[in-house]
């Protein structure tokens, strides 16, 4: 059993070296270590299988105090501090709460009238709630199209690049919020010093500007807290709990950015019973496989996505894609299929 686990690390680990390349050097670095080295794929073969993601494990060592530094040295820190280790990550998930995935969501979110009753699901610390405090310039082929709030600049400026297949552009609005909250098996609190270090520390070595982003988006959040309710939102009864205290004279939307493939698929599909049972509007951003699958829960009539015709994630609203997106918010390529209609 142990062997097979360490076999598991091998692979898994193998993977994210790829998907790190040209984004974390140092993570691209680790994750080949972990793959050559026993010791160190005996000490990660020791974490539940749904929480030793190499994002989260590489993370927490870092939390800890682990160097940042190359993989031999590390290596070595992880033998001498496997307990502690192997401990804090079986009790943390990965929860990447990147403000800059707004920029993703605005384009869905501005075909839809307000005011919104908006209702995240994975919501960690809420930084996806505020699509309205945030400044937006998406650069692309007609040039810079910049949006801010009422008040002016935010302290936080979404950049993003936006490209169409047509000569259609989505129409870029902020929306009206009147009412935010979110659900999350661990929230985090945004005026929390440690919950705002994890959520730093999930920032790969690298990556320049999301510290600070975050950082920025953590302050308005904690200026004005959402209601972030701990729970699970694929059981029964939670979500309609939830919004049953939106305002009724509010266009209630749920947003799962990059959550379900997190969730098992018997979660997912409860999860879209219950949104369709809310008769909310639902504004996902998936894999084009994972959106494809989960289709016939979601728009009647099933998918509009071929997976192989998608060279992104997929942002969709009520199951009609809108765009290829970045899963992070770094790019938008609109190419809606349909246009969506109100449930």
């Amino acid at each position: 059993m142990a062997t097979d686990a360490a076999a598991e690390v091998a692979g898994r680990y193998a993977h994210f070296a790829d998907d790190a390349r040209g984004r974390s050097a140092l993570y691209e670095e680790w994750a080949r270590g972990v793959v050559a080295d026993e010791r160190v794929r005996d000490v990660i073969a020791r974490i539940p299988a749904d929480h030793r993601q190499a994002p989260l494990v590489f993370a927490v060592a870092r939390l800890l105090g682990a160097p940042e530094a190359g993989f031999a040295a590390w290596a070595e820190w992880v033998v001498a501090h496997a307990d502690v280790l192997v401990a804090e990550s079986a009790r943390r998930s990965l929860q990447t709460n990147e403000p800059l995935r707004c920029a993703a969501l605005l384009p869905a979110l501005s075909l839809i009238d307000g005011p919104i009753a908006l209702l995240e699901v994975g919501a960690s610390a809420g930084l996806c709630l505020y699509p309205d405090r945030y400044s937006y310039r998406y650069r692309g082929p007609g040039g810079l199209r910049a949006l801010d709030p009422a008040a002016g600049p935010s302290t936080v400026v979404l950049s993003s690049e936006l490209t169409t297949h047509d000569d259609r552009m989505p129409p870029l609005r902020l929306p009206g919020i009147a009412w935010r909250a979110g659900v999350d098996l661990d929230p985090l609190d945004a005026s929390d010093p440690d919950d705002r270090r994890f959520l730093t520390t999930l920032v790969w070595p690298g990556e320049s500007g999301r510290v600070e982003r975050i950082e920025a988006a953590l302050d308005i959040v904690a200026a004005d807290p959402p209601l972030l309710v701990r729970a699970d939102a694929t059981a029964d009864g939670v979500l309609a709990d939830l919004a049953s205290r939106a305002p009724r004279d509010a266009t209630l939307v749920v947003t799962t950015p990059g959550v379900l493939p997190h969730i098992p698929r018997a979660g997912r599909v409860r999860l879209a019973e219950a949104i369709a049972a809310l008769g909310a509007r639902w504004i996902t951003i998936d894999p084009p496989s994972l959106h494809a699958d989960l289709a016939d829960e979601v728009r009647p009539g099933g998918s509009l996505v071929e997976p192989d015709a998608w060279d992104a994630f997929v942002l969709a609203l009520d199951g009609v894609p809108l765009a290829s997106v970045d899963p992070l918010g770094a790019s938008v390529a609109w190419r809606p299929v349909d246009r969506p209609d109100a449930p």
